[in-house]
């Protein structure tokens, strides 16, 4: 049996998220690397991808977008996240198995059947075959059809529910903006889309890829990410774990039992701890991943304010402070159980790695809190 630290597991954890060391893996590495990022600010999710790599340009994601290297769609918890084309079906094949589309409660308020939904989808890739659609426009082409004709409210700003299933079963993503605007397109006009794989192997796909980012994990680090929020239900993640038998290894850290990929092991256990001090986005997937409950990654007493979103700063993995843009000035505040703040050295040649992306001058402050 393996007993590490906390730090340890950290570390390595912050080496798999290409945090410390920073990696040279591409966009959709990085994107591939986390599973998915996401994507509700353009500026956050670029950012959380930029941080992770030695070289980048402004843009690049924007730019992956356009090429199809990444797609943007709704996925975990209904909410807009980046995924790569490879691996994304995984992660929407889960989305799916809700099925929320036959819920009673679905059924009175959209006035659709679960045997109508064939024919939605249908009416949804007919609508897209031109070429990416508004919002509004996809409303109007939808409701054109007489059986759909009532369903213009789902497709208001601000309305999209409705359209969440639609993206689940891979008819549309995101589409490039127009002028402001959201768009939506066909996803299999993209040559780097692979399909819907079945739930179980969608299952154990996706199990395996959380355990190689943000492992040691327990089974329930795998059901919040995988199954809290519209999809795949608790006994289906537990057979999914369950199936990967001798090749999930226990470890003890600090008086705590999780699991990591055997073949892992040898890597974690040979790991040393880091002081790395990295400035992330606000809802970056290094606290998302485990989630805030996480008092290993997030301090308790500063779980609200990480939830809302705070720009966070992290030493050897602990969110420690946040941080925020001040001028010209990187204001970090350093939050008071987290002891003495690094070397300012750390701190400030952090800041320099954040004003190189940005393209601004920026100087460190730092103060308690």
């Amino acid at each position: 049996m393996v007993s590490l630290s906390w730090s340890q597991a950290l570390a390595w954890r912050m080496r798999r998220q290409l945090l410390d060391p920073v990696g040279t893996e591409s966009v959709a590495g990085v994107v591939r690397r986390l599973g998915a990022i996401p994507a509700q600010l353009d500026a956050a999710a670029e950012l959380a991808v930029r941080v992770r790599r030695q070289r980048s340009r402004p843009g690049e994601v924007a730019r992956a977008l356009a090429d199809g290297r990444v797609i943007k769609t709704f996925a975990f918890r209904g909410a807009t996240h980046l995924v790569t084309p490879e691996e994304g079906g995984a992660y929407l094949a889960l989305r799916a198995a809700s099925r929320m589309w036959e819920l009673p409660s679905w059924q009175r308020y959209y006035g659709l059947t679960p045997a109508d939904w064939p024919r939605l989808r249908e009416a949804v890739r007919e609508a897209l075959a031109d070429g990416p659609l508004t919002r509004d426009e996809l409303g109007a082409a939808v409701t054109a059809r007489p059986k759909f004709g009532h369903l213009g409210f789902a497709f208001a700003d601000g309305a999209g529910t409705l359209l969440k299933p639609l993206a689940w079963q891979a008819d549309m993503s995101f589409g490039p903006p127009r002028d402001g605007r959201a768009t939506f397109q066909r996803l299999d006009t993209n040559p780097r889309w692979a399909g819907l794989p079945d739930l179980d192997e969608a299952g154990m796909r996706a199990v395996e890829a959380y355990f190689r980012a943000y492992g040691p994990a327990t089974p329930d680090h795998v059901h919040y990410w995988l199954g809290n929020g519209l999809g795949a239900g608790r006994r289906r993640i537990q057979s999914w774990i369950a199936a990967f038998g001798d090749r999930l290894a226990l470890v003890h850290i600090e008086g705590e039992s999780a699991y990591i990929l055997r073949e892992d092991l040898e890597d974690l256990a040979a790991t040393p701890a880091s002081a790395a001090v990295r400035l992330l986005p606000g809802y970056d997937q290094w606290v998302l991943g485990p989630g805030t409950a996480d008092a290993h990654v997030v301090p308790p007493a500063r779980r609200t304010l990480v939830s809302r979103g705070a720009n966070i700063v992290i030493v050897g993995g602990v969110v420690s402070g946040t941080w925020s843009l001040s001028g010209g000035q990187v204001v970090a505040a350093w939050f008071a159980e987290a002891g003495p703040p690094p070397a300012r050295e750390a701190l400030a040649d952090e800041v320099a790695r954040l004003a190189t992306i940005l393209g601004r001058p920026l100087q460190p402050t730092a103060r308690m809190t």
